[in-house]
């Protein structure tokens, strides 16, 4: 096992953006190094994460509201960090994360325009002492991300999830929230352009890792 001590590394941005790809990547070249690692993601990445997935992304649930979206978001986030990354890290896991809280904030705060001053109490207790140690925001136009999205569809990939059929006006208003993300936590997040190809952008990830990490 590896002395480095764990380190809990998110990658975020839109939907079509790259992020899983990068993940696994970014796993494959730690554990490279020697250092053991946990892939995971948000929504999904538990048991129960992944039926709160599929309600969450099933085309056939428009009715769903905003806020019944954002608690399940929720419900799935407790799950994954009180089953997963909580243990791993204490395991001297690193672990790797597609998607973590600034998701929500983007998505249910940004995209939503939901208030999510009434989750403040859940979030200080439950999720801040938690946050990441670095968080790497993959950026890319909302036009150019829908695009991939429809080609990847059309070519036979993974279908388009509830909240792919937004609007443009909806990715835009994300895209716009993880790019306060970075205004507001320069230190932690780091931008990442995400219409570079799969190597330049991994690259561009690697090398913003601190490097006193791999040592």
């Amino acid at each position: 096992m590896s002395k480095i001590p764990p380190r809990f590394i998110t990658l975020e941005g839109i939907d079509g953006c790259g992020k899983s790809t990068q993940a696994r990547l970014l796993s494959e070249f730690l554990l490279g190094r020697g250092i053991n690692t946990e892939l995971t993601r948000e929504p999904g990445g538990t048991r129960i994460g992944k039926a709160i997935r599929q309600v969450l992304q099933n085309p056939e649930n428009q009715e769903m509201i905003p806020e019944t979206e954002l608690l399940l978001y929720l419900a799935d986030r407790l799950q994954h960090l009180q089953e997963k990354v909580v243990p791993a890290l204490a395991e001297g896991t690193w672990v790797i994360s597609d998607r973590f809280h600034d998701s929500t904030v983007a998505y249910q705060g940004g995209g939503r325009n939901l208030d999510l001053a009434f989750l403040d109490s859940i979030v200080r207790e439950k999720i801040q002492p938690f946050q990441p140690d670095k968080t790497f925001v993959l950026l890319l136009s909302p036009e150019i991300a829908l695009e991939r999205l429809r080609q990847r569809e059309a070519n036979g990939g993974v279908g388009l999830s509830r909240l792919d059929l937004e609007s443009v006006k909806f990715f835009q208003r994300v895209d716009l929230s993880f790019r306060e993300l970075l205004r507001r936590e320069p230190k932690r997040c780091a931008p990442i352009d995400a219409s570079q190809s799969i190597e330049k952008i991994q690259h561009q990830i690697q090398s913003q890792l601190p490097a006193d990490w791999l040592l």
